[in-house]
């Protein structure tokens, strides 16, 4: 491995190579379309003790006030090399084979998402669909991290849209706790007005997560969907939920699944064997697409560059990983979206290290005690760079292959 193959894309642009032009310096991303995005989801919900939000370790322990292998809810353990002493909360009890302390983060820090949105910067990643949890738009945390994430976005000309998740919401709460969110949001924080908010077709995009047929009824569905259209006048409406939304055999469901603006379904966990090794089923995207363009939708897939949640519920190890195959797992998916000539999609996640889907830096020497997947000693940024790779294909209508176009 060369030094020069562990630069970010736009550092190694600086640099005279082959034909002796250098790449340009990033450009703010065009706010006014979905068109040509790829957007990471970014949870932002990782809290440690002593990073002011009092939530103790949120998101990395079932215990708010200890941190242990049994209480540990994540799979992937982050890289801090690149961050400063004040962005890094010791783990206690966890340490690296030399001894040294271990090390976690807040999202609630004004660094940490910085760095955060400067990776996707460096990476050519255009921005991200920013998760608010119905169940927890009490912690004054999420208010934080919004705020952050508004700075970093400016900071970086990387764009931004809020994307509700309606999972643990009790379905008599589900519309009041959106509607009126939504409408402080707008209303009271101007976040529509934000200049890094993501447009489309001339109206604010919202997405919303959760529109499965086992959770509540189509009924209510509709109700979601008209309250925060009635809100703000308007918004480009993502729905995402099952994947199998095009053969719902619900008829009341089946129509409101073709009510969107763009339909994204939740494609994780959807696998299948081919020549004995396990993909992400894309065979549907064909089918998928063709319809959503029947019911004057456009279709945004869900990418994903692996899973794995043993610690989260409690499996054993390496029972439910779906292997990345050194980033040709991801890599497939972004060719056959190419090859569709799909021109958006949501990566799922920037930061999701709970269910192994994270595409940002981990670390591939994890400290002990515990089980944790890695990189397999690929680059700790590999994802990221594939990811980038991955949007300027979809972006720039590139020639997809088979081989992965970039080396660790």
């Amino acid at each position: 491995m060369t030094g020069l193959a562990r630069l970010s894309p736009f550092a190694v642009g600086m640099l005279f190579i082959g034909s002796g032009v250098a790449r340009p310096e990033p450009k703010d991303i065009d706010t006014r379309t979905l068109r040509g995005k790829v957007l990471c989801g970014y949870q932002g919900w990782f809290r440690c003790p002593g990073d002011g939000t009092k939530s103790g370790w949120m998101h990395w322990s079932r215990d708010a006030q200890r941190i242990t292998v049994r209480a540990l809810t994540f799979e992937m353990w982050p890289d801090l090399s690149d961050f400063t002493a004040d962005e890094k909360f010791a783990a206690p009890g966890f340490t690296h084979a030399d001894g040294k302390q271990a090390y976690l983060f807040s999202s609630a820090h004004p660094k940490t998402v910085q760095r955060h949105f400067e990776w996707l910067r460096d990476h050519d990643i255009d921005g991200v669909f920013l998760q608010r949890f119905l169940v927890n738009l009490d912690d004054p945390g999420m208010e934080r991290v919004l705020s952050h994430v508004r700075n970093s976005a400016r900071n970086t000309g990387r764009v931004f849209a809020v994307e509700y998740d309606m999972t643990g919401m009790s379905s008599d709460k589900i519309v009041d706790a959106l509607s009126r969110d939504w409408r402080r949001l707008v209303r009271d924080l101007k976040i529509t007005q934000d200049p890094r908010y993501l447009h489309h077709n001339g109206k604010p995009v919202l997405a919303i997560f959760g529109f499965f047929s086992d959770r509540f009824d189509a009924a209510l569905a509709r109700q979601i969907i008209a309250s925060v259209r009635k809100e703000t006048h308007g918004v480009t409406l993502i729905g995402s939920g099952q994947w199998w939304w095009r053969t719902e055999k619900d008829a009341a469901w089946a129509k409101v699944l073709r009510t969107f603006d763009i339909i994204c379904p939740w494609n994780v966990g959807n696998t299948t064997m081919v020549d004995g090794r396990v993909q992400a089923r894309t065979d549907m995207w064909t089918q998928d697409l063709a319809e959503a363009r029947k019911a004057g939708m456009g279709f945004m897939p869900v990418i994903y560059p692996g899973f794995g949640w043993d610690n989260l519920m409690k499996k054993k190890p390496g029972s439910t990983t779906i292997p990345r195959r050194g980033g040709q797992f991801l890599w497939e998916q972004f060719t056959t979206a190419r090859r569709l000539d799909i021109d958006m999609a949501k990566i799922a996640m920037f930061d999701e290290v709970d269910e192994g889907t994270a595409i940002f830096k981990v670390s591939n020497q994890p400290p002990r005690p515990g089980r944790f997947l890695t990189y397999e000693d690929l680059p700790a940024d590999w994802y990221l760079r594939l990811t980038g790779a991955g949007a300027r294909l979809l972006r720039d209508k590139g020639v997809p292959g088979k081989e992965i176009p970039i080396k660790p």
